[in-house]
C-alpha cells in the first residue's frame, strides 16, 4: 500500500503479484482492518466503498469487525489499480479478471467488502479493455 500510495506502481505490481500468487497458492489468508486505522492508506474508490458499507449498512457503524477486507483481494485489487497505470498488456488483464472471477465465488454473502471491491476492481479492468478495443 504505501508503494501505491508514494507512486511506485512498479514496485507496487511486483509486491501485490507476488503476494497474490503466494495467497492463491495456499498462504495464510489474513484479513486487513480498512476502518478507521487504514483509511488513509487506501485510495479513494477503498474510501468509496467503505464509507458506502457504513452508510447502508447500520451494524458496521458500531461493529468495525465487518470493515475489514482480506490480503488476497487488497492484492489483486493493487496489482489491477498498476497494470492499468502502467498500462498493460491485454493478455496480463485478461489473467488479472480471471483471478476476480474466481475468486469472486468463494466469498460468503457476508464479505461485503471483498465481493463490492472484486466487483468495482473487474469493472475497472472491462471500462480499461473496451476503451482500448
Amino acid at each position: 500500500m504505501y508503494a501505491y500510495k508514494r507512486g511506485d506502481y512498479q514496485q507496487c505490481l511486483q509486491l501485490s503479484s507476488k503476494n497474490v500468487h503466494m495467497l492463491w497458492c495456499g498462504g495464510n489468508m489474513s484479513h486487513v482492518s480498512v476502518f478507521p486505522l487504514f483509511i488513509p492508506l487506501f485510495d479513494d474508490d477503498i474510501v468509496s466503498l467503505t464509507a458506502l458499507m457504513l452508510i447502508v449498512d447500520s451494524e458496521c457503524r458500531d461493529n468495525y469487525s465487518c470493515c475489514v477486507i482480506t490480503q488476497l483481494t487488497l492484492s489483486l485489487y493493487l496489482m489491477t489499480q498498476c497494470q492499468l497505470k502502467l498500462r498493460h498488456s491485454v493478455t496480463s488483464l485478461a489473467q488479472t479478471l480471471d483471478h476476480i472471477e474466481v475468486l469472486q465465488r468463494s466469498f460468503a454473502a457476508n464479505d461485503i467488502l471483498d465481493r463490492l471491491t472484486l466487483t468495482l476492481t473487474e469493472r475497472k479492468i472491462l471500462i480499461y479493455l473496451s476503451s482500448i478495443m
